[in-house]
């Protein structure tokens, strides 16, 4: 079987076994497709014969491109699955992924918040009227599992376990996961859903979804990115930012705290633990600018 043959049935199994969204689908499709056509042109047409360089080559092919790094990364994160794929499928016996890193030039850093921003924003909500509540509730939320904002906006009550401090949450492909909660997130979702949501409720259009705007329907994603830039303007926070680096800043908080990176892969619902390792860069990069602002020769407390 050649690797085009292959390509169909890893995306037949992304559809039935999976059951990934169409979009998704096409997603993987198409750089895949790519990514095999690439490999035949060199003249590599088997599994067994792919190796670290072909797919260095491949990734400089759609540097020169110019493609963005978000784009590279998820190029890399669709060869890493077909290539787990073919391994289970004892299609090959080695995968030329392992211990392949991308070039760091090449990863887009995410931007995050620092923890007094992070405090700065949680506090803008005016906490004396609903809609603080329910504000300060999400933001609470949105920092405190990291989830996406469209896990957010279709979350459900019966998806919280109050004693376990565990929220279920549902992503892409609707992969469901376990995601704790803190103590003091629960505690502002306890308040909005016994002092806000019932009056919302009462219109019978939200359903058991927990957040809903004022006429009781579910929130848009639009409009909690809306939110966010209001608080961060009140904040006087002038980065760029939107629901997604609440996420970020959650990742990389946990892993500058010394967390295992699979603990936070499966926090994140990353199914390919590449894209949770851009945390490390952060990580390394947090460190550079802790070492540059105290170290005496750096800080310019000593002079040679």
């Amino acid at each position: 079987m050649t690797l085009t043959d292959h390509l169909h049935s890893f995306i037949d199994f992304l559809r039935v076994e999976r059951q990934l969204s169409g979009n998704t689908i096409t997603a993987y499709e198409h750089d895949l497709l790519r990514y095999v056509r690439f490999l035949q042109e060199g003249g590599t047409d088997l599994p067994e014969n792919i190796q670290h360089h072909h797919i260095a080559s491949f990734l400089e092919l759609l540097h020169g491109l110019g493609l963005c790094p978000t784009s590279i990364s998820r190029n890399v994160s669709a060869i890493r699955t077909f290539h787990k794929f073919l391994l289970s499928e004892e299609i090959c016996s080695q995968d030329p992924t392992e211990n392949y890193t991308v070039p760091k030039p090449w990863m887009k850093m995410p931007r995050v918040l620092d923890l007094i921003e992070i405090e700065k924003l949680l506090q803008q909500p005016d906490t004396a009227n609903s809609t603080g509540i329910r504000d300060r509730a999400i933001l609470e939320f949105l920092y405190a599992t990291g989830v996406r904002v469209s896990e957010l906006v279709s979350f459900k009550s019966r998806d919280i376990y109050w004693d376990d401090e565990f929220v279920r949450v549902f992503g892409k492909g609707q992969k469901e996961r376990l995601v704790p909660v803190g103590k003091v997130a629960l505690s502002w979702l306890r308040e909005y859903l016994r002092e806000v949501r019932p009056a919302l409720a009462s219109l019978g259009l939200g359903g058991e979804i927990v957040f809903l705007n004022r006429f009781g329907k579910k929130l848009s994603r639009q409009t909690i990115w809306i939110m966010i830039q209001k608080y961060l303007r009140a904040a006087g926070i002038t980065k760029k930012a939107g629901p997604h680096t609440l996420r970020h800043s959650f990742a990389t908080h946990l892993v500058e705290g010394g967390a295992d990176l699979r603990a936070v892969q499966e926090m994140l619902g990353h199914a390919d633990i590449s894209v949770t390792q851009i945390y490390t860069h952060l990580d390394r990069e947090f460190l550079k600018a802790v070492h540059h602002q105290f170290h005496p020769l750096e800080s310019g407390k000593i002079n040679l």
